[in-house]
C-alpha cells in the first residue's frame, strides 16, 4: 500500500529552498516564436516548450505553461501542452498549469479532473483558478488537489487595471473581495499549519506590480500560510522594491514568476539556463535577503 502523497506546498517549499523562489513562465507569444525562428502553429509551440524545459528543467523551482497559447491551436496545441507537462514531470520540476479555470458544480469537477486528477495528461502539480463565481465554487478542485497531493493558486490581487473593480470591492460585511479570498484560502491551509508544514497547498495569485493593494484592501497575505504566485517579475518591471511593497512580511512565501525576462534569452539552451539562474538569484536576493 502506498502512502499519502507529499502535499504540493511542502514540495514547493523544498524546491524554492533548493533552486530559489522562481517560476519560469512558458508563454509562447507569437513575437517570441518569431524571434526563435519557430512557426506559429502547434509544432512551433511544442518545440518552444520543450526547448524551455530542456534548458530549465531541474534548474528552477517550477515552470508555468500558459494554457491559452496552446489552446488557440486546438487539439494539436493541447497535445503540445501535454508534452510540455510530461517533460516537466520527467525533469522533476514542479509544473503550475496556468489555466485560470472557474465554474460551478459538475463543470468545476470536470475541470478539476482535467488538471488535478492522477493520470490526466493535463495534470501538472498545480493549477491556477478563478474564484469569481464564489470561492466555494472551487471546492471540487480544492478537494481533489488535497487527495492527489497537488495545489491550486487562486486569483486574488491581479495587476490588470480592471481587476480592482472586483477585487477591491467591499462585500456586505465591509470586507474586500480580495481579503475574503485570502481568508478562505487560509482556512483551507489550517491543517498544514497544524501539521507543522512549511506551507499549505492553497496559494494565491498576487501580481508583483500591484503596489499597496494588499494593505489597501485589508488582505493578510502572511496569514494565508500558502504560496503566493507573483507574475510580473523581470520584464514587467517588478524588482526588490516593488516586491517588498506588495508582499512585506509575506515575502518568503512568494514564488516569483518571470516569463519574457527569461524567454528573451532564447532559443539557445545555455543562454536560457543562464537567464533563469540570474532571475532565480535576483528573486532570492529580493525575497530572502
Amino acid at each position: 500500500m502506498t502512502g499519502a502523497p507529499v502535499p504540493f506546498g511542502a514540495r514547493l517549499a523544498a524546491a524554492m529552498d533548493e533552486a530559489g523562489p522562481l517560476c519560469v513562465g512558458i508563454d509562447p507569444h507569437v513575437s517570441l516564436l518569431d524571434d526563435w525562428g519557430l512557426p506559429d502553429d502547434a509544432a512551433g509551440l511544442r518545440e518552444f516548450g520543450l526547448r524551455v524545459m530542456d534548458a530549465v528543467g531541474g534548474h528552477v523551482a517550477a515552470v508555468k505553461p500558459q494554457a491559452a497559447f496552446f489552446e488557440r491551436h486546438g487539439s494539436a496545441g493541447v497535445a503540445a501542452l501535454e508534452e510540455v507537462i510530461a517533460a516537466a514531470r520527467a525533469a522533476g520540476t514542479l509544473c503550475v498549469v496556468d489555466a485560470k479555470r472557474g465554474d460551478i458544480g459538475s463543470t468545476m469537477a470536470g475541470y478539476a479532473d482535467a488538471f488535478l486528477a492522477d493520470g490526466s495528461p493535463l495534470a501538472g502539480d498545480a493549477v491556477t483558478l478563478s474564484p469569481y463565481l464564489g470561492f466555494g465554487s472551487l471546492t471540487p478542485a480544492a478537494e481533489l488537489a488535497a487527495r492527489t497531493g497537488r495545489g491550486i493558486f487562486v486569483l486574488c490581487l491581479t495587476s490588470n487595471k480592471e481587476g480592482s473593480q472586483v477585487q477591491h470591492a467591499l462585500g456586505p460585511d465591509g470586507v474586500s473581495v480580495a481579503a475574503s479570498i485570502a481568508a478562505q484560502a487560509a482556512l483551507l491551509n489550517a491543517g498544514a499549519v497544524d501539521d507543522g508544514l512549511p506551507m499549505g497547498s492553497v496559494g494565491l495569485v498576487v501580481g508583483a506590480t500591484v503596489g499597496d493593494a494588499a494593505r489597501a484592501t485589508g488582505t493578510d497575505l502572511q496569514a494565508v500560510h500558502g504560496p503566493l504566485l507573483a507574475p510580473g517579475v523581470g520584464a514587467q518591471g517588478a524588482g526588490e522594491r516593488e516586491l517588498t511593497a506588495v508582499f512585506g512580511r509575506a515575502r518568503r512565501q512568494v514564488l516569483a514568476s518571470s516569463s519574457r525576462g527569461v524567454l528573451a534569452a532564447g532559443p539557445d539552451t545555455a543562454a536560457l539556463r543562464s537567464a533563469a539562474r540570474r532571475a532565480a538569484d535576483e528573486a532570492s536576493a529580493a525575497l530572502r535577503g
